[in-house]
This record gives C-alpha cells, sequence and structure tokens, in this order.
C-alpha cells in the first residue's frame, strides 16, 4: 500500500516541476531577449537540468520513508 509520504512527494514532485519550469521560461524570456543565441542555448541547458537536484532530494525524501529496518 502506498504511503502518504509517497503521495505527499508525488504531489511536491509535480507542483515543483510545473513551477520550476514555468519560472525558468519566463526569467529566461525577460532576460535574454537581445542576448547571442549561445547565451540563451546555455541558459536553457542549465535550466533544463538545473531541476533535477531538487526533485532528486524529492524523491529521496519519499523513498527513506518506506525503509523499514529489521
Amino acid at each position: 500500500m502506498p504511503s502518504l509520504r509517497k503521495f505527499i512527494g508525488m504531489v511536491l514532485l509535480v507542483v515543483f516541476v510545473i513551477s520550476y519550469a514555468f519560472i525558468a521560461m519566463v526569467v529566461g524570456d525577460m532576460t535574454l531577449q537581445t542576448a547571442d543565441g549561445w547565451v540563451v542555448f546555455a541558459y536553457f541547458a542549465v535550466a533544463g537540468l538545473a531541476w533535477v537536484i531538487p526533485a532528486g532530494a524529492i524523491i529521496w525524501w519519499m523513498e527513506r520513508g518506506g525503509k523499514k529496518t529489521t
């Protein structure tokens, strides 16, 4: 049976990823309108990968609660 921790983590993860993508898109669009193409590419490459670290922390927190030691 899935735990409450996993449900909360799943909801938190979905909300985080959607919010992060929207914020990264808006910040990139507002600040990089006149930037060179490589700068825009570098920003979106880094922003596109940076969500993995906090998402991994959420997943780690979700899995940590399910382990039982005997």
